[in-house]
């Protein structure tokens, strides 16, 4: 039998070390802002164009590199921070170069320019899958600067798989305000198709959470600090009337950098036990310091999961630290009771003590209610006609002596009945079907705005008065991207700030007090893992809309409400699934509804 283990060529194993590096635009965005932090620099630039799909650029005012550190930054296994296996258990550097560029350089063209501040001249390296194409000294300003274009241009089916420029961008807008948040002393900005969407100043934490979500995030923040032997913990809360629908402002970042944590969540979410309305969650920016000795950043590809040595005393110091502050800062509840100032007893008669006095009573001896006529003190006041509104009960107390149920009532009135305010019940031939309304009405509307959205002209209904809405400007950023195609299913746009946005017309079909809620589920839902190949922004939208105002659980029904809910769910062309692929109702056959009932 013949050898059949080879050695892979260099530049195959490069591109497959590239899949578990970059994933997508945004892997990329990470690692080179992350490099750029650890040159030492102040003032750092993104730009994009097509979200990052054309071109990817990070230039940094950092200490630049040599000739030879710039060459070999792109050489697989190069790293500046590692020397021993127990370096892995001392990272204060979040990878100065090398590690990721080789991966990169495989996938795309890359050019880089770099130089030294002591030196007069510096690097002018382009590579192309792997491959030099060129070197030479070149004239350019100290630091670094790095172009990564055409991303996955040599691995058609992994650049086939990246989501549509809505949701790449959104992705790389995630990932520079986790970077940007850890690194509040640094100038960052963020250029995406020649629109500028952030210029953040170097400054404190505050006015860094602030700059990114909009300058009212300012006043829901409450400051967090507390320092012991294990952590230190500084960061902010939001206060719990501004809690959201969706998980959106949720940041952990431990020595500087981003993770995910559900055991730490979990111990956030637990000190606002009681605080929040149901189904919402609360935000937050915490920043954690722990000895390196004491975590392990290495368990998952791209860091954002660590383990700590002793996570149970962390829990408890971070749930007492939120739920200090809530308190010192009187958003929890206390046990003091407060009083109403008007029932104080004034100051003037405090010290006088006055017997009460025995309320009097008079009696009419001579009053006998058998008597016709009576003689008293007391003035008679007349009846007045009553025999208009006493009619209006009689009615009542006929309904009352009717029957529940009777035969002509089963005979006028369908045969479903709703249940918790959640389910309809309706009985068909062959036993009975079960319909979930919330997720029926979803299914009715979404095929309804997809008709108007695909084949009807969408109509546009004017505002008297133009609304306007607050959004971070990542969110303003998304809104704009989708501007062509929320026009043309009728919303007309007047004015874009870096902050809000201005509609002076919505769809017929929504109406103004349900923009904001309509806007919000399709941001929320931009992120649905959807192949570019077949998106359609149009099922987006229309899935939104249906999800925003479908009609809600906990909504009763009038009987004839309910009938046009069961006829037009099967009247759909797909009634038996919701958008979002859950089953809009159930049937049980005469056997199935026997069998329950047999010994």
């Amino acid at each position: 039998m013949s050898d059949i283990i080879q050695l892979l060529p260099d530049h195959v194993a490069n591109q497959i070390a590239a899949g578990e590096v970059v994933q997508r635009p945004s892997s990329v965005v990470k690692e080179l802002l992350e490099n750029a932090i650890d040159a030492e620099s102040t003032s750092i630039k993104l730009i994009l164009k097509d979200a990052g799909k054309t071109l990817i650029q990070v230039i940094d005012n950092g200490k630049g590199m040599s000739t030879t550190d710039a060459r070999l930054s792109f050489e697989r296994h190069a790293t500046s921070k590692i020397r021993s296996a127990e370096d892995l258990f001392q990272l204060h550097t979040k990878g100065f170069r090398g590690e990721a560029l080789a991966s990169i350089a495989a996938i795309a063209h890359v050019e880089m320019k770099t130089k030294l501040d002591e030196q007069e001249l510096g690097t002018h390296i382009k590579i192309e899958g792997s491959k030099v194409i060129s070197q030479e000294m070149s004239a350019t300003p100290s630091g670094t600067s790095i172009s990564v274009k055409n991303l996955f241009y040599n691995i058609p089916a992994r650049r086939n798989f990246l989501k549509s420029d809505a949701v790449e961008t959104r992705h790389i807008i995630d990932e520079f305000q986790r970077v940007a948040m850890a690194h509040s002393e640094i100038a960052f900005s963020l250029y995406h198709n020649g629109n500028e969407v952030y210029r953040l100043q170097a400054s404190n934490l505050r006015k860094r959470v602030v700059s990114i979500f909009g300058s009212k995030m300012n006043e829901k923040l409450v400051p967090i600090e507390e320092e012991t032997e294990l952590i230190t913990i500084q960061g902010f809360v939001a206060k719990p009337e501004f809690s959201k629908k969706k998980r959106g402002e949720q940041f952990f970042f431990v020595n500087n950098r981003f993770i995910k944590s559900p055991y730490l969540h979990h111990a956030v979410v637990s000190a606002f036990e009681g605080l929040l309305e149901q189904g919402t969650h609360p935000s937050y920016f915490l920043y954690l310091k722990v000895p390196t000795k004491s975590i392990d950043i290495n368990i998952h590809p791209t860091k954002t999961e660590i383990k700590f040595d002793d996570e149970k005393a962390l829990y408890a110091i971070l749930r007492a630290t939120v739920k200090h502050s809530l308190g010192q800062y009187s958003i929890a509840p206390v046990l003091d009771f407060n009083r109403d100032s008007t029932l104080d007893t004034p100051y003037e008669f405090s010290k006088k003590v006055a017997p009460a006095s025995t309320p009097k009573i008079s009696v009419d001896p001579t009053f006998n209610p058998f008597k016709t006529e009576q003689k008293s003190s007391y003035q008679h006041i007349p009846k007045k006609e009553t025999s208009n509104w006493e009619s209006l009960y009689v009615a009542t107390e006929e309904a009352q002596q009717e029957p529940l149920f009777s035969d002509q009532q089963e005979t006028q009135t369908s045969k479903t009945l709703q249940i918790q305010k959640k389910y309809l019940l309706s009985s068909i031939k062959s036993g009975i079907v079960l319909i979930h309304q919330n997720l029926a009405h979803q299914r009715i509307l979404f095929e309804e705005f997809l008709e108007k959205l695909t084949v009807k002209e969408a109509n546009s209904q004017q505002l008297l008065f133009p609304i306007t809405i607050s959004f971070s400007s990542a969110e303003i950023e998304m809104i704009y991207s989708l501007k062509a195609d929320l026009e043309s299913v009728g919303f007309d746009f007047e004015e874009f700030t870096k902050e809000s946005v201005t509609i002076k017309g919505t769809p017929t079909t929504i109406s103004e007090s349900k923009v904001t809620e309509v806007l919000e589920e399709l941001l929320e839902n931009i992120n649905l893992d959807v192949p570019d190949a077949n998106y359609n922004p149009m099922d987006d939208m229309a899935k939104s809309f249906a999800k925003s105002l479908a009609i809600k659980t906990g909504t009763s029904l009038s009987q004839k409400e309910q009938e046009n809910l069961v006829h037009n769910l099967f009247s759909c062309k797909e009634p038996s699934v919701a958008p979002n692929g859950k089953a809009t109702f159930k049937t049980l056959s005469l056997e199935e509804i026997d069998s329950i009932f047999k010994n």
